[in-house]
């Protein structure tokens, strides 16, 4: 591999690296020799011959041993460098790793990654992303069809939730508010939304990047179980327009991203409907359930949303970042962006295979081919058993917790997020405790766990991504944790 790159070496003339640089043959044999070392990697992790899921360093530590580098290529193979990499970094195919919601990638995906980034399809205008657009739309219409949207629904691929709730909200205000924000600039209105205080921060991001301010986002309360109470969207609402607030859209969580729980979507669909409000779900994480037969119901209201967000990139095995964002009303998907780019199109009309029209994206990715492989290899039915399985294996784990006294659940899980505390310490001390725990578990490397904030308290929490975690890794959590505990 040394060989390979050498001629990276500064003696080297220009023309001489730059055919080197996009030399098939020695991408052939760097190909070869890389899937090898990451195959070997995803064997290592599966069987937990590697036991580290998290090699523990500070960030110091980490900033020391890059820079100690000093990028200098000629001296570093791409295998070198990768397994650099390897060792300095999270072990997301590991079955302990357990923390974030990050999608434990299928390496089919993977492999049709490296297909879009070498095609390098600037798939937002149809001339440079002619089969990214068709198979955007094929994707995105079949999802608009499992969700129960009206003909003439529609959507499209964005590069994360983040972005992809801003895009619905900015929709929302375009056709909620009559105002032309887009020409005249900030309305002199003061708008709102509607949220759950367990929503997503990016909805909250996102409603203040527009401009809406603290005031413009109503957090409304959660029940015990962490859903929003639906009980209060009258009142709350009251209240808002009794402050001079123009309330435009309501936000229902599918899941939560801390506690797993969603939302009552036919009780937020209908309190939208009857106020003329834009209705939006952030199915981000829990939107999945879509392909799954048992678990569907906890999506029961949705065909009720105005637009609705799911993440690839989470529960269905596609690599960061592919998100899908449709619309109910296609039509309202041109309302987000009206600008003109005349080396790009010549006019402003709805164009379903010019999808820069309706992101915020210029240069897009192509996302979607991931996604398509998939789905043409193995099928919905792959998602629907990792998507069932996951959600199964959770609610094992909720009945483990039960059964040992030591701990407590948070509530009882709705999707593949756990959460759940140690109990043995006074009360006072338990949020001290449990995050000591935490860190003792970081630093050992041999679980990755996460935690957060459900009622002013602090919990453990766990998110159940990996198919190949087993009932034993999870009991072996909690022997571990008790152990921690007693030192």
């Amino acid at each position: 591999m040394s060989q390979l790159l050498s001629a990276q070496s500064p003696s080297v003339d220009p023309e001489t690296l730059v055919q080197k640089i996009y030399s098939a043959d020695s991408f052939r044999q760097q190909g070869h020799a890389l899937i090898d070392l990451l195959a070997n990697h995803l064997e290592a992790v599966h069987s937990q011959k590697d036991s580290l899921v998290f090699p523990h360093q500070s960030p110091e530590e980490s900033l020391a041993f890059w820079q100690a580098k000093k990028l200098k290529p000629e001296e570093e193979p791409l295998l070198e460098l990768t397994q650099d990499l390897i060792d300095r970094s999270v072990r997301t195919q590991h079955p302990r790793y357990i923390g974030h919601q990050t999608a434990v990638v299928a390496p089919l995906a993977a492999l049709a990654g490296l297909v879009s980034d070498i095609m390098n399809q600037g798939a937002g205008v149809y001339e440079m992303g002619m089969a990214a657009n068709a198979i955007e739309k094929v994707i995105c219409d079949e999802l608009c069809q499992k969700i129960g949207f009206v003909p003439g629904s529609n959507g499209l691929i964005t590069s994360g939730g983040s972005l992809a709730n801003l895009t619905a909200l900015l929709t929302a205000r375009a056709v909620k508010i009559p105002e032309n924000i887009w020409e005249n600039g900030h309305s002199n209105q003061k708008l709102a939304i509607i949220v759950s205080e367990e929503a997503h921060y990016c909805v909250d991001r996102a409603a203040r990047i527009m401009g809406l301010g603290s005031a413009g986002v109503i957090k409304i309360p959660t029940d015990p179980c962490f859903k929003l109470r639906t009980g209060l969207l009258e009142e709350r609402l009251a209240a808002a327009q009794v402050q001079g607030l123009r309330v435009f859209a309501v936000v229902g969580s599918a899941c939560s991203t801390s506690s797993g729980s969603y939302d009552d979507l036919v009780a937020l669909g209908d309190f939208a409907k009857k106020h003329g409000l834009w209705f939006h779900v952030d199915g981000a994480h829990g939107g999945a359930v879509l392909y799954s037969k048992q678990y569907r119901y906890l999506l029961h209201g949705v065909e009720k949303a105005d637009s609705f967000v799911m993440d690839f990139h989470k529960m269905l095995m596609t690599p960061a970042l592919a998100t899908v964002l449709l619309f109910k009303n296609g039509h309202n998907s041109y309302s987000t962006f009206h600008q003109k780019a005349q080396y790009l199109w010549q006019n402003n009309v709805e164009e379903w295979f010019n999808s820069a029209k309706r992101t915020f994206e210029c240069t897009k990715y192509m996302m979607c081919f991931k996604i398509y492989t998939l789905l043409q290899t193995y099928g919905e039915r792959a998602f629907q058993t990792v998507v069932d399985r996951q959600y199964n294996l959770a609610r094992s784990f909720a009945g483990m917790i039960r059964q040992n006294p030591k701990f407590e659940l948070a509530c009882e899980p709705e999707s593949n997020i756990v959460c759940f505390r140690y109990e043995q310490a006074e009360e006072d001390k338990l949020d001290q405790l449990n995050r000591s725990l935490r860190e003792k578990i970081l630093q050992e490397g041999h679980y990755y766990v996460v935690q957060t904030l459900l009622g002013g308290r602090h919990w453990l929490r766990v998110s159940l991504m990996n198919p190949m975690t087993t009932e034993a890794d999870l009991q072996e959590l909690l022997q571990k944790l008790e152990y921690l505990a007693a030192l």
